[in-house]
């Protein structure tokens, strides 16, 4: 599991994550991720994962763990990219009735009336 974040408009932060999100210390890096992201105050958070592979009730609770943290923050999080069988994780959980879920992050920007610009990863 690869995670990389970059920010996209002021104060507004994207975190990619690509491979398997999965039980293990690797996973451990999303709410680390967040945590220095607050602390810095960014504060909306969207989480693209147009390339995670798979994901089990670690990697689900990764995500639990970064919106309590977000939302303790006052924070927004989005989640952008989910492919089908991520997306139904997280609808099993019925997460997505919490989580705010978009096909992209352009999508995930422009519902918040966001200002979002693309660039490159960092």
């Amino acid at each position: 599991m690869q995670v990389n974040h970059y920010e996209i408009a002021p104060n507004i932060m994207v975190v990619t994550i690509t491979g398997p999100v999965m039980r293990g210390p690797e996973s451990e890096q999303i709410p680390t991720v967040v945590n220095n992201l607050l602390r810095q105050d960014k504060h909306t958070i969207v989480f693209d994962l147009v390339g995670v592979t798979k994901i089990d009730s670690t990697g689900i609770g990764r995500f639990i763990s970064s919106y309590h943290q977000i939302a303790a923050a006052g924070g927004d999080m989005r989640i952008a990219g989910a492919h089908s069988i991520v997306f139904q994780a997280f609808h099993a959980c019925r997460l997505d009735t919490v989580f705010h879920f978009y096909s992209s992050v352009e999508e995930a920007c422009q519902a918040g009336s966001l200002s979002c610009r693309t660039q490159a990863a960092s």
